[in-house]
């Protein structure tokens, strides 16, 4: 068992965003957090990088890049705590070879390979978030939280980034506006209405249908 929430009020110093939150999270499951906008997915999200902030890779919704500095170097700091002081320096003043050798087939698979040393503040913010996307699996580590990991991109694009998420992170929790590609990468799909946790179920036999729901102005519940 990775983390155990039971009946856990979450939310900030405003006050609770998620009342009586209950979730189980083991290693390898596969999860996407569904629901309107406001429904408490970023919250769910932060409270679960909070209690496993040594364990995940994150891709926040904003995907906070040093706009002033290279692709390359913005990537590179996914691995920042995994060497000293002087050699992060060193690469930033003089990229070392063997680091741009480990970061630029993540930039080749996500189509910013010609981007690797321009200003990240230059780049759309389809390419921003791939930017920070990148950064996520650099840093590596078997579990990654997305919040929105793909709200910029084009469909094409987005399979491209969620494929490469799974297959190089044994435990995969996003939050997603998309719900069928939620329901295309995801074993276990957790809905959240009215502050809470409606739905928490495999994927499996799921449709969009099953979901509507949580996007209705109603009070039907399910779970």
């Amino acid at each position: 068992m990775l983390l155990q929430l039971v009946r856990q009020d979450l939310g900030y110093d405003q006050g609770p965003v998620l009342r009586d939150v209950s979730l189980e999270i083991r290693a390898g499951d596969r999860i996407a957090l569904v629901g309107e906008s406001g429904a408490g997915k970023s919250t769910l999200l932060a409270a679960i990088q909070a209690r496993l902030l040594d364990q995940a890779a994150l891709v926040p919704q904003n995907p906070g890049l040093v706009g002033s500095l290279s692709v390359f170097h913005n990537i590179y700091m996914g691995r920042l705590r995994q060497h000293g002081t002087w050699y992060n320096l060193l690469n930033l003043v003089w990229p070392q070879r063997r680091e741009i050798a480990a970061i630029r087939p993540l930039v080749e698979r996500l189509g910013l390979e010609e981007k690797l040393f321009e200003a990240a503040g230059a780049l759309s913010g389809g390419q921003q978030q791939r930017v920070g996307v990148c950064r996520a699996l650099h840093q590596g580590g078997s579990l990654v939280l997305g919040d929105e990991p793909v709200s910029a991109v084009d469909n094409h694009q987005a399979r491209t980034v969620l494929d490469a998420l799974h297959e190089q992170f044994d435990t995969v929790i996003l939050a997603m506006h998309d719900v069928d590609l939620a329901l295309r990468y995801a074993s276990r799909i957790v809905g959240l209405k009215h502050g809470g946790i409606v739905l928490d179920r495999p994927s499996e036999g799921m449709t969009v249908a099953d979901l509507d729901f949580l996007y209705r102005d109603s009070d039907d519940g399910r779970g």
